[in-house]
């Protein structure tokens, strides 16, 4: 166990990240060449062993947390790679991308400084790779049956790991050019360098999982031809249907959505061009949506030599503690936060680069049709309504909106092929189970299950296993219900736009969807349910 005494004794210290300015000379992590060990470590040695460890609950995966935290106290990282790699098989993937809502969840987060899980996460993580911990588990025997999964993100390579291990053949089938999804193209590498899913890839292809790109299912790849070709498919295309802004001047040049800004900067990291064809150099940057995604637009302008960015958040700024509305052990409290990019724009510009309670009223071009300027207003904190008197102008020659995502692009057929339907967010239906609702079955409203029409529930049923919806049963002897049989959704294409950590969650225990469906019963893990939330106000 830890040091009972250690969250007395040692302060919270996270990792400290390279200097600004150094790391905006190049496009390493913020922490790339640190020396991790003794601080993480001693870090690792303030989790308090408590009686009930909330953490476990703020992390869908359900991550061992004490556990690895007492191994990686006294340094035994193989036995921290186990307990990790138990419940997560991308923890250097979440280890850097996730906002750690397990952190708020710590018991030590009531009064006090939450134990860096986020940080010894990824510090086992990277020992377990240099240690040579890491190795492909391939399957001891094939079952013979196929699996189909569309879509290479976290998720998509989460349920494909399952299910290769688990003895079934499974074809991964990407439409861009490479494997990764938004971990490959959205994802800047000051965040996480490509190597780290490069030596995943590697090792599921160890493992028998092939990798199929240039598929563009639904365009290209015939959805129904491949699920004639597999016993089972899983939909896995992650929420990609970007919001855009209906402000008047939107037509001008100049103004890009956030992700095909991220592409054109990650594709020079990849080797696929010497310069970005979209770049913020020598110009005055407006970035428009606050979160993670806007975040990373900074981060990248100020690598590219923008003269001036600003980000303008429609939400007030919050506080530096938790609302009275949000108390623990509830994730993701409303409270003042810097991110690295931050951190990098008041090192170089003296403050924050963001603007709270700021909407976008329109937006000004040129006589050539770029934007030029744009146009906002402050706006009030309940209902959002403009506020007269607070208009203001800003200068912007590259406006990029980060508005986030509404489920499953509508341009592709994919869903119209397999007979999906959405539900009232517009993601892919489904029922608690990942099975894919068709267009004869209720959507669920959210956060809800699926109302689903299936007939009663044939002899075999009562013998299943409790939790196993009724009309399941051996692929020969299934009924007909109102369900694309055989089609799974997981990850955001189901949930809606979400984090890193939810998307693996989904893929795990989509993987036991799956194969409880192909063989009648599985002993892979399945952390969540497909209607679970996060424990929120």
């Amino acid at each position: 166990m830890t040091d009972p005494y250690g969250f007395l004794r040692t302060p919270r210290n996270p990792v400290p990240s390279r200097p600004a300015d150094q790391r905006l000379g190049d496009w390493r992590e913020v922490h790339a060449g640190q020396a991790l060990l003794p601080l993480v470590s001693a870090q690792a040695n303030r989790c308090m062993d408590c009686g009930v460890p909330f953490c476990h609950g703020g992390c869908p995966l359900g991550n061992l947390i004490p556990e690895w935290n007492a191994y990686a106290a006294h340094g035994d990282w193989r036995a921290a790679a186990e307990r990790l790699h138990a419940t997560n098989n991308f923890p250097e993937f979440t280890g850097r991308l996730c906002p750690a809502p397990c952190e708020d969840s710590c018991v030590l987060a009531i009064n006090a400084d939450p134990v860096t899980i986020k940080n010894v996460e990824q510090t086992i993580a990277d020992q377990a790779w240099e240690l040579g911990y890491v190795a492909p588990a391939p399957p001891g025997r094939l079952s013979g049956q196929t699996v189909a999964v569309i879509g290479s993100g976290p998720a998509g390579l989460a349920t494909a790991q399952q299910l290769t291990r688990a003895g079934h053949t499974v074809v991964v089938y990407e439409r861009s050019d490479r494997i990764g999804g938004l971990l490959r193209y959205g994802i800047p590498a000051f965040k996480m360098e490509k190597v780290h899913l490069e030596r995943r890839i590697a090792q599921m292809r160890a493992e028998g999982t092939v990798f199929r790109t240039d598929a563009d299912v639904g365009g290209r790849v015939d959805a129904a031809e491949l699920r004639r070709r597999h016993d089972a498919v899983v939909v896995a295309v992650g929420a990609e249907e970007r919001r855009d802004l209906a402000a008047p001047g939107r037509e001008l040049s100049g103004i890009h959505q956030a992700m095909e800004y991220l592409t054109c900067a990650n594709r020079v990291g990849e080797g696929d061009c010497a310069a970005p064809a979209l770049t913020a150099e020598g110009r005055h940057v407006v970035i428009v949506g606050g979160g993670d995604t806007g975040s990373d637009c900074l981060g990248t302008a100020l690598r590219q030599g923008a003269l001036s960015v600003v980000q303008l958040d429609i939400r007030p700024e919050p506080g530096p503690g938790r609302p009275e509305g949000e108390p623990w052990p509830l994730v993701h409290p409303q409270v003042y936060r810097i991110s690295h990019a931050h951190e990098e724009a008041r090192g170089r510009h003296g403050s924050d680069p963001r603007l709270f309670s700021s909407a976008t009223m329109h937006f000004e071009g040129g006589a050539d049709g770029r934007v030029r300027a744009l146009h906002l207003t402050a706006v009030e904190a309940v209902g959002r309504r403009a506020m007269p008197g607070t208009e203001r102008v800003i200068e912007a020659e590259l406006v990029l909106l980060a508005l986030g995502f509404s489920g499953p692009e509508r341009a592709s057929r994919l869903g119209e092929q397999l007979g999906l339907t959405r539900d009232d967010r517009g993601n892919f239906a489904r029922d608690g189970q990942y099975a894919a609702l068709g267009a004869s079955a209720a959507p669920a409203a959210s956060g809800e299950p699926a109302a689903s029409a299936a007939p009663e529930p044939p002899p075999w049923a009562a013998a299943r296993t409790a939790g196993v919806p009724p009309s399941w049963g051996p692929p020969g002897n299934r009924p007909a219900r109102p369900r694309p049989d055989g089609v799974f959704v997981a990850g955001d294409a189901g949930r809606g736009q979400s984090l890193v950590v939810w998307a693996i969650a989904e893929g795990r225990a989509a993987a036991a969807a799956v194969d409880r469906y192909l063989t009648g019963s599985t002993a892979l893990p399945a952390p969540v349910d497909a209607h679970d939330r996060p424990l929120s106000a």
